[in-house]
């Protein structure tokens, strides 16, 4: 059967999988939002000068 060692070694392994998982599961879904504000806010602003520069 297992010894108390290999026991310790898959469940850290385990959770190094699943730390990892959910990291990417994170990463996956915040950076491309934050990415999309980012642009959205430089486009508003550059919206906002023009709007200024025509007055």
């Amino acid at each position: 059967m297992f010894e108390f060692q290999q026991y310790l070694g898959f469940l850290l392994f385990l959770t190094i999988l699943t730390i990892g998982f959910w990291l990417m599961i994170f990463l996956a879904s915040f950076v491309p939002y934050w990415i999309g504000g980012a642009i959205a806010e430089l486009i508003k602003e550059k919206r906002a000068k023009n709007r200024k520069d025509e007055e």
